[in-house]
């Protein structure tokens, strides 16, 4: 449960704004014209990669590492970010234990929605590979998994009801990063995940300064609900995640709190979007 727990934490939380609620609990209206309302948050040739420690008793073990890199395909009109999280350290060396997964999603560039997400996940000798498919036509996901080390075995199907705002577990931080964020705030955001979809609360609880590979930034303190009956996570726990208080909202740090102890995930290297090329404006000569 815990690697489980901790494939959410690396592919964080929830997608695009839904209904909002204010300091007070109760519902804030919000036009329908800006519910859609957000800045790219997509930058060509960005990469971030990050360390993940298990924490209890005293004692922190480095279990993963997880990288997102983000490119953009012009000739498709469409983003495609490529993660990947790795086990590593102690989690291999005194457990044993191995886990990899990698998650390609391709957005399109116009809408910023998700079009299609395709996982490897192996952890240990099991092994399982899955596409899930975005119709927004249609308003539903379909998702199908098999197993590569039984090729005879029918497909796992799962198909789901979605809405325009509706994004997959990478897709949605970097859609989180696009939203106007202020101290107070509520919104559900919608994830889709092994093609179930989940409402997902999200908090904005503090903003303050923390130590990071920028040095002391002031950030953005986020609280998704993504523990309890019903939730992404059927267990108890909390997920707090800190986002740079910049026009970047770089997302720099993560804490997991479960019943089986602590992780935390901190960004260690980061590599800017690429500059946008050149436009030769030199005059050819008649």
């Amino acid at each position: 449960m815990l690697i489980r727990a901790l494939t959410i934490l690396i592919f964080i939380t929830a997608t695009g704004l839904y209904p909002a609620y204010g300091q007070g609990g109760g519902p804030v209206a919000v036009p329908a014209s800006e519910v859609r309302t957000f800045k790219n948050p997509y930058f060509g040739g960005e990469s971030l990669t990050y360390e993940g420690k298990y924490k209890k008793f005293g004692f922190a073990f480095s279990i993963a590492e997880m990288e997102f890199r983000v490119m953009e395909r012009p000739d498709s009109d469409s983003y495609y970010i490529l993660s990947e999280a790795k086990s590593k350290g102690s989690l291999t060396k005194l457990f044993n234990f191995k886990f990899y997964q990698k998650i390609e999603s391709t957005i399109d560039s116009r809408s910023l929605q998700v079009v299609k997400s395709v996982k490897r996940d192996e952890q240990g000798d099991r092994i399982r590979d899955s596409v899930a498919d975005f119709d927004y036509a249609m308003k539903r996901v379909t998702w199908v998994e098999t197993d590569p080390n039984e090729p005879a075995k029918s497909p796992k199907r799962v198909a789901s009801t979605i809405t325009p705002e509706t994004q997959d577990l990478v897709t949605s931080v970097f859609m989180l990063r696009g939203k106007d964020l202020a101290v107070g705030k509520r919104y559900i955001f919608k994830v889709s995940d092994s093609g179930l979809v989940y409402d997902v609360p999200v908090k904005i609880t503090a903003r303050e300064r923390q130590k990071t590979l920028f040095g002391k930034v002031w950030c953005w303190k986020i609280e998704p609900e993504i523990f309890g009956d019903g939730r992404v996570i059927e267990q108890k726990g909390s997920l707090t995640i800190w986002l740079t208080a910049d026009e970047k909202r770089v997302p720099v740090r993560a804490k997991l709190k479960t019943e089986l102890g602590r992780v935390e995930i901190k960004l260690e290297r980061y590599v800017p979007a690429s500059p946008p090329a050149p436009t030769d404006t030199t005059s050819q000569p008649s």
